[in-house]
């Protein structure tokens, strides 16, 4: 709640193991204070949220150790070069095998011409995959990335979007998003969202093959009335 405004509204669905479902709905929809939520950044004022089987008021700690999270707000030390951030990052989770885990961070999201670069010297581009990596570099079982791709150029969207696609494969993956090509083009599965409520929950398959415009379906779903 905000005041007399619901935030989200009798909000309920589940992710299966190794899904990458796309969290889709225009600005203030109610997507990041979910991810919040989820996270066990905020706290919900009612109804039941689960990761991994643990309950987000009861075993935050628990599920914080699960979940690699990546805010709208990429939260990053700019004063650090980027090798030396996964490397403190990594030794807040006590990550075993750190200096090995660092070299296959900085490989896996394409780090390794910029590895000895302070941050602050990053194109955003590369600042959200250095969020990425920090996000991945003590193997949590769900990611959560709120907005991973807002601001960047076309080279960097086809990228981050691989780099998504790719993780994917191990992880179970929850993304936000207000573009619905970007959902068609990395995910299993779509959860529209508007003002706090659900309007759409399928799988993309589904979704393909009944509506060939799905940006057209979007914009029916999230229409002021």
């Amino acid at each position: 709640m905000y005041g007399e405004q619901k935030a989200l509204d009798s909000v309920s669905f589940s992710i299966d193991k190794g899904e990458i479902v796309g969290l889709l709905g225009p600005n203030g929809a109610g997507k990041s204070t979910l991810m919040k939520i989820i996270t066990c950044y905020k706290q919900q004022t009612s109804g039941e949220v689960k990761v991994c089987g643990f309950d987000v008021l009861e075993n935050s700690i628990e599920i914080r150790k699960r979940i690699g999270y990546l805010p709208e707000n990429n939260p990053l030390y700019l004063d650090m070069y980027v090798k030396e951030s996964l490397e403190f990052v990594g030794g807040v989770h006590k990550v075993k095998n750190l200096k090995n885990r660092v070299k296959e961070m900085i490989e896996i999201t394409g780090l390794e011409r910029e590895q000895h670069k302070k941050l602050a010297a990053l194109s955003r581009g590369y600042r959200q995959r250095v969020g990425l990596a920090h996000a991945l570099i003590y193997d949590p079982e769900v990611l959560i990335l709120d907005e991973p791709t807002s601001g960047l150029d076309p080279n960097q969207l086809i990228e981050i979007r691989g780099l998504i696609k790719k993780i994917g494969e191990t992880k179970t993956v929850l993304f936000s998003t207000h573009i619905m090509q970007e959902v068609e083009a990395i995910c299993d599965r779509a959860i529209i969202i508007d003002r706090g409520i659900i309007k759409l929950d399928d799988s993309m398959a589904n979704l393909l093959g009944k509506s060939k415009n799905m940006e057209q379906l979007f914009h029916q779903l999230t229409a002021n009335n």
